[in-house]
């Protein structure tokens, strides 16, 4: 059986839905930077999109070709996650999406390097004939944080976390938002195909001590 990040790693893909505090080690992502609002059809986040599984699956895909990468397994692509931030706002404001700042990320097994990450956007750009240079090898170590699965619309997130950001004070923490620590995403359903009210969402805030 494939590997499956999200049953292998339940507390950090399908956890309660209740705030609990959790600490997220180091990981390695495919990566796309951009601003705007996720939403404006043919914008730079529907563009990222292409990128970012134009990439998963060449190296999903890469042992049936000659190219054999050193350690490599069967796996499920694990979810699309996000990073987000507005200049000047901590957490973000949903009523001016189009300021965001956001980065796209998918999760890469443990066997993709550098250079094997390398070989991948070589290998789709020449196969796909598209520009996959905006893809970025990212370590992103998060740390110490607030986490709830949120079910719903993603615009009823503040209410969610609202109780997140409540939880961590009443536990002694506060939030740390800076320019390396952000509003942070993991998108359970596909908005193409579930409805709104039943969308899942993991929602994270990074925290510290008081």
């Amino acid at each position: 059986m494939p590997f499956d990040y999200k049953k292998e790693y339940r507390e950090f893909y399908l956890p309660p839905k209740k705030p609990h505090l959790i600490t997220i080690p180091r990981m390695n992502f495919v990566a796309v930077h951009g601003k705007g609002d996720p939403n404006a059809p043919g914008g730079a986040y529907q563009e990222a999109m292409g990128v970012l599984y134009g990439i998963a699956f060449t190296i999903k895909m890469s042992y049936k070709g000659s190219h054999k990468m050193d350690g490599y397994f069967e796996y499920v692509v694990p979810p699309l996650e996000g990073l987000w931030h507005q200049k000047g706002v901590d957490g973000v404001d949903y009523a001016h999406k189009e300021t965001f700042e956001w980065t796209s990320m998918i999760r890469l097994p443990e066997f993709v390097t550098p250079e094997a990450f390398d070989w991948a956007v070589q290998e789709a750009t020449a196969k796909k004939k598209k520009d996959f240079s905006k893809a970025e090898f990212l370590t992103y170590d998060e740390g110490l944080c607030v986490q709830c699965l949120h079910i719903g619309p993603y615009d009823e997130e503040p209410k969610t976390l609202a109780q997140m950001d409540a939880f961590a004070v009443e536990q002694g923490y506060t939030l740390d938002f800076s320019e390396t620590r952000f509003h942070h995403e993991i998108y359970l359903s596909d908005p193409r195909r579930a409805a709104p009210g039943t969308l899942k969402t993991v929602l994270r805030h990074p925290i510290r001590e008081k």
